[in-house]
């Protein structure tokens, strides 16, 4: 009797996507593996992305793909991924954005990887990014930034402070390893990011694995809600959604109260140096110094830090 291939979901939340989406799914059904689950979750378009997605009914039903959309009044991509949650049936799991695309090797790769070796609970792997203008010709590769960590297995610290990439769509997750840390499949529903929330508490518990090589294609758009955090108010906003994100992840996370304690320590002392940057850098050097004081209480100061403010102040 043949074995049954390991089912694999992917979950896409969309909102407005209807200038991307088709792309998005194009490479979905271009995958090398097929056994797909994909769940695309309308979170309260307005646009023509359900009519565009209904259209791919079919090609999906001929490729042996599952193909289900579900409709859902605008809650944000927290709340996009918790309604995908709470759909999914697959062996293992994937979240991608409506606005990025799959290279055709990247479910294969990564469900080789988890099945060769089940020690990991998850694998990432690098991906291109690219302009929206074109989407032939790749700008650099994601992971580089976090070249001195990417082969690490346990991850969970890293990402805590910002020291690895998180880019949706280079993830995959075995499914007994996700729900053995949101066994009531729900996440902190933030209207932006999801990445933290997924991956912080998979991390905790398990090794994670690393494919270096670009197996998504991450699209910069001009109008993107991430790109152009360019004055202080903004990076400024989105330090603070940051906080609230990991905050409220760490708070529902399955771990012992020493642990959460010690961890949210660590994030706060990593978020006073990104507040103290941000005013250094715009030469708010009250607000500076205050951080600077919650830096040091926080262990967070290091020698660098007083080299820089000390020439700041001086100047």
């Amino acid at each position: 009797m043949k074995a049954t291939k390991p089912l694999v979901s992917i979950i896409i939340p969309c909102y407005n996507g209807s200038k991307t989406i088709r792309t998005c799914l194009d490479s979905v059904l271009a995958q090398t593996y097929k056994n797909l689950e994909v769940i695309t979750v309308d979170d309260g378009s307005t646009d023509d992305t359900a009519q565009i997605i209904h259209q791919y009914e079919d090609s999906f039903a001929k490729e042996g793909m599952v193909l289900r959309y579900i409709y859902q009044e605008n809650k944000g991509l927290g709340g996009a991924i918790n309604t995908g949650l709470a759909a999914f049936s697959g062996d293992y799991l994937c979240w991608i954005d409506c606005d990025d695309f799959l290279m055709e090797k990247s479910v294969e790769m990564r469900l080789d990887f988890l099945m060769n070796n089940p020690e990991f609970g998850c694998v990432s792997s690098n991906a291109y990014t690219y302009n929206d203008t074109d989407l032939t010709t790749p700008i650099n590769k994601v992971a580089d930034i976090s070249k001195a960590t990417n082969h690490h297995p346990k991850q969970f610290l890293f990402l805590l402070k910002n020291k690895t990439f998180f880019c949706s769509g280079c993830h995959m997750v075995r499914t007994s390893a996700f729900l053995e840390v949101n066994p009531d499949r729900r996440i902190f529903p933030a209207r932006r990011g999801q990445n933290w929330q997924m991956l912080l508490p998979v991390y905790y518990k398990h090794k994670r694995g690393f494919i270096d090589e670009p197996l998504y294609g991450y699209v910069i758009y001009s109008s993107s809600m991430s790109h152009g955090d360019d004055t202080k108010e903004k990076k400024i906003f989105r330090f603070n959604e940051h906080l609230e994100i990991i905050t409220n992840t760490l708070n529902r996370m399955i771990m012992p109260e020493k642990d959460r304690k010690r961890y949210l320590r660590i994030y706060k002392g990593y978020y006073y140096r990104q507040m103290y940057g941000v005013n250094a850098v715009h030469k708010c050097y009250k607000e500076a110094l205050k951080y600077f004081a919650l830096m040091f209480l926080y262990g967070e100061l290091e020698f660098q830090d007083i080299v820089q403010i000390v020439k700041q102040i001086t100047k």
